[in-house]
């Protein structure tokens, strides 16, 4: 059974940078894809950002593309969402994902291929 445990989410100003992380357990974070969505009140979940098994190929969001940055580190069973110049808009509660074994290896960006997650960390941008 995977586990995912985030952190790092807190209320910043508007330009502000910020660095989420994705606690994992289990013997097979290696395999996976990891990836990340949001979720604001009385919105759907969002994807923002997936790496895959190797952290070599990625993939992002247009709203988020150029200032959010996904990373891994394997040896730490740990993922990351490095977040900057943030903007009211990407408030939210930020969830870390794990596909089904499945779809483990693609870079997917639908919620519902997602079987792993965890309880979500919140974000807030406010002046």
């Amino acid at each position: 059974q995977v586990q995912l445990v985030e952190s790092g989410g807190r209320l910043v100003q508007p330009g502000a940078s910020l660095r989420l992380s994705c606690a994992t357990s289990g013997r097979t974070f290696s395999t996976y894809t990891m990836a990340w969505f949001r979720q604001a009140p009385g919105k759907d979940r969002e994807f923002v950002a997936a790496i895959g098994r190797r952290g070599l190929s990625t993939r992002y969001a247009d709203s988020v593309k150029d200032r959010f940055t996904i990373s891994r580190d394997n040896a730490k069973n740990t993922v990351y969402l490095q977040m900057n110049s943030l903007k009211p808009e990407d408030t939210a509660v930020y969830y870390c994902a794990a596909p089904r074994a499945a779809l483990q290896t693609m870079l997917v960006v639908t919620p519902n291929d997602y079987a792993y997650w965890g309880q979500g960390t919140q974000v807030t941008v406010s002046s």
